[in-house]
């Protein structure tokens, strides 16, 4: 994986239980907040669930997002008794980490008139220039409620064009996904989630990272 500074992957229960849904969910939040650390910019779309999440797209942006990503690509074991099923003896719950496709997508058009943008105060790494003016920003469009941030440039103006390229990114970035779910590769990924030698894991409700080797 060369060191882009655009990656999306795909976050997956697979077809695990509502555990794994909710370990979707923390892997989620526990990679948005590495990403802040590390300066990255992170949009995720989700597919919620009940008990959490059934998966989650996510378009990282900035450099060094390859390598970023590299550290969370395989399968994620999660361990923590069942809150969904107290008398349930297992505690190890398996999601993975996919990279996919950086390809042109024919996705929904999104209107100008669509989208609302909120700015706001850059901050962490990321350069001298943050956290001087609220100058980063963050799109959202409204009928999919999808969001994507721009932090980087120091004018505003260019960080709205650069947060709409973003929302596109991450729009197309979904409907991939949705294509390779229609055509059975999708659920090639699901299928094909590793039990075994898991990349990272996490002790959960807090999500401790713990060895890979415990």
């Amino acid at each position: 994986m060369s060191n882009s500074t655009e990656v999306r992957l795909l976050i997956t229960s697979g077809n695990g239980p509502g555990e794994c849904q909710q370990a979707v969910a923390g892997v989620l939040q526990r990679m948005q907040d590495d990403a802040d650390a590390a300066g990255l910019d992170l949009d995720a779309s989700k597919t919620p669930t009940r008990h959490g999440l059934k998966s989650a797209v996510v378009v990282l942006h900035g450099a060094g997002a390859a390598t970023f990503a590299a550290r969370w690509c395989g399968s994620i074991r999660w361990r923590a008794k069942s809150t969904l099923r107290p008398h349930h003896k297992r505690a190890n719950w398996f999601i993975g980490v996919f990279a996919l496709k950086n390809t042109k997508t024919q996705g929904a058009t999104i209107q100008p008139h669509e989208v609302t943008f909120e700015s706001f105060r850059a901050g962490g790494p990321g350069g001298q220039h943050q956290n001087t003016t609220d100058s980063a920003v963050r799109a959202t469009h409204r009928p999919t409620g999808l969001t994507a941030t721009a932090r980087e440039m120091r004018s505003q103006h260019r960080n709205k064009a650069l947060a709409m390229e973003r929302l596109h990114a991450l729009m197309s970035a979904q409907a991939a996904a949705d294509d390779e779910e229609r055509k059975g590769d999708q659920n090639q990924l699901h299928n094909t989630l590793e039990r075994g030698n898991p990349v990272r894991c996490f002790k959960g409700p807090a999500f401790r990272e713990e060895g890979a080797g415990q």
